[in-house]
């Protein structure tokens, strides 16, 4: 009975000071604490929306600080074009950039503030923007119908934040496809003939 005692003993101290040791490495080794939000570099999607669509496509120039573009996407598989831009803002809220050529334009407005009510407008970086709200989605919405276009920024974001990233926005305007060259003098036949007599005489 003794030799189990001692032994249930030492089994007991040997685990405590096995616990001992990884509570003091889980102090001393540093924890991160920073949230880890994965980014996506819309560069590709912006030179494509530039290329596809038929309106100069807007963006932030430059992205808002602390802010973390998260999402993009450009369907192929409409009759018309739409780019999603997606963010976490700096207070870790939801924000999307939304912009389309699809008609009617108010279809796709009211889609993406999930309502077709306006609650106001407000200026933006001198542009006109109307506002709408879905308080059961905590949803937010700024909307601006341009010619040919409309832009949209909406989310979980709160005024102030989507108004951040309206003021934020640039154009870009379009990508033409580059025309085919047209032969210069000295790449036709007869100029080329010419240039091999000289070089001969």
């Amino acid at each position: 009975m003794g030799r189990f005692t001692q032994g249930f003993v030492g089994y007991a101290f040997a685990l405590l000071v096995c616990l001992a040791a990884v509570g003091l490495f889980l102090l001393v080794t540093p924890q991160s604490r920073t949230e880890r939000i994965p980014e996506v570099n819309f560069s590709i999607d912006l030179a494509n929306a530039r290329r596809q669509a038929s309106f100069e496509v807007w963006a932030p120039d430059p992205v808002p600080q602390n802010w973390v573009p998260n999402s993009s996407r450009i369907p192929q598989d409409q009759a018309f074009f739409t780019w999603r831009l997606g963010f976490a803002t700096a207070k870790r809220k939801h924000a999307m950039l939304a912009q389309s050529d699809e008609r009617p334009a108010a279809e796709f407005a009211n889609r993406m503030a999930n309502s077709d009510k306006s609650v106001g407008t407000v200026e933006i970086a001198g542009a006109t923007w109307e506002k709408r709200e879905r308080p059961d989605k905590n949803q937010r919405t700024l909307i601006r119908f341009l010619d040919g276009a409309t832009v949209v920024v909406t989310g979980s974001a709160d005024w102030d934040e989507l108004t951040t990233l309206a003021a934020s926005l640039k154009p870009h305007p379009r990508i033409e496809d580059m025309p085919a060259p047209t032969p210069s003098a000295s790449a036709t036949p007869a100029a080329a003939a010419a240039a091999a007599g000289r070089r001969d005489g």
